[in-house]
């Protein structure tokens, strides 16, 4: 599968155009990574214990993605983005988005 953030796959040529695809999950902050990163957060800088979280759950979405766009039918994605919302304090919703296609090398 070929995922690109363009619009377009240089030495490739679009021959369908399938649809939208999505992956998303739904994770949630656990107590240790809260303390983890409360502490974190006290000295400033990175915090390490939500960048893991964040990772986790965008690789998530994006395996997902990847699984959907294959179900239908497709080989290749393009304009794929993410998105995140928080559906109540300490869970967030992502999203893998992007247009599925079937490509063909030129």
């Amino acid at each position: 599968m070929i995922v690109a953030t363009t619009n377009d796959l240089p030495g490739h040529r679009v021959v369908r155009v399938i649809g939208m695809g999505r992956g998303i999950t739904v994770r949630s902050r656990n107590i240790v990574s809260d303390a983890l990163g409360g502490l974190q957060s006290i000295v400033g800088g990175r915090i390490g214990a939500y960048v893991k979280l964040a990772e986790s759950a965008r690789k998530e979405a994006y395996e997902a993605l990847i699984e959907e766009a294959r179900a239908m039918g497709g080989n290749a994605i393009l304009a794929m983005r993410y998105d995140a919302n928080e559906i109540m304090p300490g869970i967030t919703e992502v999203l893998a988005y992007g247009t599925v296609v079937v490509v063909e090398a030129e």
